[in-house]
């Protein structure tokens, strides 16, 4: 058999935010709802439903001297010394994020020059063929920086490509909404190399899709609920009924049909690597996927979680839940040679992506 090119994953690494912000200190905030009126409950009432339906207790966010391209840089350095290569060998240096680099002081979405240009700097790598570039595909942009990368790779463009997601929610979640008690801030980074192969190997199918016209803003940047807050700062919005619907819907299908394309199912699993968006959607996706299989059993360990102790910080959550779990922080059997594992995340646009990798 004739030996074919594909994508493997020779290194990771990721960056969690050391402040940790437990849902108590949220006791003293001044919440109200999408319709500007203020919220008939206590904070504690609010927490606490808070908690059951997105099973986060606490979450990480960064210094007030940090921005995204600074933990982002910090990611990548890790990933790199990982996967053991020359920094300068690399191809492209590909970075997933939605806000850029936002001020603690100043909280204005900056990205110019682009955040891969910031890391690639920071990461003093001095090769102009090393290009670097952004990607803004919600949630699921560092799934679709690894589609983008596949492709460069299998083309004969390219042997060695960093693939980052980062984001820092913290800096644009607003005090008076609910739903700001979801973000956090975090990295997460791989190293994807060019190997030879005359079986399957590394990424091995992929699919993706863009809802533009239904759900567009589902999610969006918006004034404070609160209004009698001065100023006119922008926070990110969320219709979180109208993603729960969306998501219970497209992605369960559309990973089965990622499946499909590679010619295996649900039982040839070992892991489901899927954004932490928040326990209760991830849980309910998981099961309406293995519904289309005819299976009501869940094996334990499927699917890792992050989403109690670090939140949801957007393109960072697989990335970091990935690298976590490969340098066994979770306690568990590491998937294994063969053993296929599958990338996927939901999120702003709307968009749904999903990445099935087998291990070399």
């Amino acid at each position: 058999m004739k030996n074919n090119i594909y994508s493997i994953i020779t290194g990771f690494g990721s960056y969690v935010p050391k402040k940790i912000i437990k849902n108590e200190e949220f006791l003293n905030n001044d919440f109200y709802d999408a319709s500007i009126i203020h919220i008939d409950k206590t904070n504690e009432e609010i927490i606490k439903k808070f908690s059951e339906i997105t099973g986060i207790e606490e979450r990480r966010y960064l210094e007030d001297h940090q921005t995204n391209s600074d933990i982002g840089c910090l990611a990548g350095q890790a990933a790199i010394d990982n996967a053991k290569i020359d920094k300068e060998e690399l191809d492209y240096i590909i970075v997933a994020h939605n806000f850029g680099d936002v001020g603690k002081e100043n909280p204005q979405i900056d990205t110019v020059p682009s955040i891969a240009s910031r890391i690639k700097k920071k990461l003093e790598i001095q090769n102009p063929y090393t290009v670097a570039y952004d990607i803004i595909f919600g949630c699921p942009g560092w799934i679709q920086g690894i589609i983008q990368a596949n492709y460069y790779i299998k083309s004969g463009d390219a042997s060695k490509i960093l693939v980052i997601g980062s984001d820092t929610l913290s800096r644009l979640s607003d005090p008076h909404d609910r739903d700001g008690m979801l973000y956090s801030d975090g990295a997460g980074a791989i190293v994807l190399e060019a190997t030879k192969s005359e079986k399957p190997v590394g990424v091995c199918s992929h699919k993706s899709r863009s809802d533009a016209v239904e759900g567009s803003y589902y999610m969006w940047m918006g004034e404070s609920f609160n209004p009698k807050r001065e100023g006119r700062q922008l926070y990110l919005k969320m219709n979180g009924r109208k993603i729960f619907e969306y998501a219970m819907k497209k992605v369960p299908q559309l990973v089965k049909d990622t499946l499909d394309k590679e010619g295996i199912t649900l039982d040839d699993v070992n892991r489901i690597f899927i954004h932490q968006a928040n326990e209760k959607m991830d849980e309910g996706m998981l099961q309406r996927l293995f519904k289309l299989y005819g299976k009501k059993e869940i094996p334990e360990n499927i699917m890792p979680m992050t989403i109690s102790k670090l939140g949801n910080n957007s393109v960072g959550t697989i990335p970091v839940l990935f690298d976590l779990l490969m340098k066994g922080k979770f306690g568990q059997n590491l998937p294994a040679t063969e053993d296929y594992i599958v990338f996927v995340s939901v999120g702003a646009g709307m968009n749904v992506n999903c990445v099935v990798y087998k291990m070399p």
